[in-house]
């Protein structure tokens, strides 16, 4: 039987990880700091989160800041200490990253953290986009014990990196996922299913919502140098996710309809052989 196909939402908040499993993901990641990329998100945002989730599966990212994936002890004890956290607060899965100067998997640094996972599941997240060899990652990446990776194929989309997921996946071969993530839409993601054999992946789907703020101050930003808007917040829209989900068991139905067609004509054909040996046992 083919392998149904999956959707991880990144949820940049409690709300739109309800607003993930509402849409019917099967699973979400959750974030802070989605413009520095993702970090840690608080105790309370996971423990809410846990408590809301009763279909869909829940992921945290481990991430201590934004930036490069080189991290001090320090910064990998903080990381340890999240992974407790998660952990206890009854997360399904973990998603982290570690990176040497040089670009390769920081396989001691790894290894550490994943003694720290228990049973959870631990997607290696787009640290592996930085890689200096993605293919020689891959093989130490499975050799640590991680479920999967997600990574746009090195590029900064997924359908520009369409041609290095494909071998990916096709160098995976079943010991790993390989999640195709960013940039990932409705529009696109029946292209990047078909062209790279991916079955698990990875988008937002998030929308604006305007604040609900009255007396506004737009002479202070409260991100700095980092340009942020105020008064409105993006937000997991359901329906982006619904259509998502539909587009892949639409195609996911049509290979299992393949597949069965195909195994009843295997059946049929070897029955024929059968009764044709039958009868020249008879002659």
């Amino acid at each position: 039987m083919s392998q149904r196909s999956k959707i991880e939402i990144c949820a940049n908040s409690v709300e739109s990880a309800v607003k993930a499993q509402e849409g019917g993901a099967y699973r979400v990641e959750l974030c802070a700091g989605i413009p520095e990329g993702g970090t840690t998100p608080s105790f309370g945002e996971i423990r809410m989160a846990r408590q809301l989730l009763q279909q869909t599966k829940l992921h945290v990212i481990i991430r201590p800041r934004g930036g490069d994936f080189l991290y001090s002890q320090l910064e990998q004890e903080i990381m340890l200490h999240d992974i407790k956290v998660a952990r206890q607060l009854g997360a399904d899965g973990v998603v982290f990253g570690c990176l040497t100067a040089e670009g390769n998997v920081d396989v001691p640094a790894m290894k550490k953290l994943m003694n720290a996972v228990g049973d959870m599941s631990v997607t290696f997240h787009r640290a592996f986009d930085m890689c200096r060899n993605p293919k020689e990652a891959l093989e130490q990446i499975i050799e640590l014990g991680c479920t999967r990776i997600l990574t746009s194929g090195l590029e900064p989309n997924a359908v520009q990196g369409i041609p290095l997921l494909k071998q990916l996946v096709e160098q995976a071969d079943g010991r790993i996922i390989i999640m195709p993530g960013c940039g990932v839409n409705p529009s696109n993601i029946l292209q990047i299913a078909e062209e790279t054999g991916a079955h698990e992946f990875h988008f937002s789907g998030r929308t604006s919502k305007e604040s609900g703020m009255i007396y506004r101050n737009f002479n202070v930003s409260m991100g700095g140098t980092v340009k942020i808007e105020e008064y409105q917040r993006d937000i997991t829209n359901p329906d982006i996710v619904k259509a998502a989900v539909a587009i892949l068991a639409e195609k996911d139905d049509k290979e299992e309809a393949l597949q069965k067609a195909k195994e009843a004509r295997t059946k049929r054909k070897k029955k024929n052989d059968f009764d044709d040996d039958d009868e020249d046992d008879l002659d």
